[in-house]
């Protein structure tokens, strides 16, 4: 088994991994945008780690495994 064998798998994980952080992190600030008359000052914390849940799917996304 080559090294370029073993990367493919890795890379196609990191993707998949990269889009269901971006999917979650999507759907989650939506529902907090929503509500925020319910959740009132606790949607600003949630709407920050949302934003960086989607940043980090984005940047799992767009990198390169070597």
């Amino acid at each position: 088994m080559s090294e370029e064998e073993g990367s493919f798998g890795l890379n196609l994980a990191e993707k998949f991994f990269g889009l269901i952080l971006i999917v979650i992190g999507a759907i989650g600030l939506f529902y907090t945008v929503t509500s925020t008359t319910v959740l009132l000052s606790a949607a600003g914390l949630f709407d920050l780690l949302l934003i960086v849940l989607v940043a980090l799917g984005v940047i799992l996304l767009t990198s390169k495994t070597e």
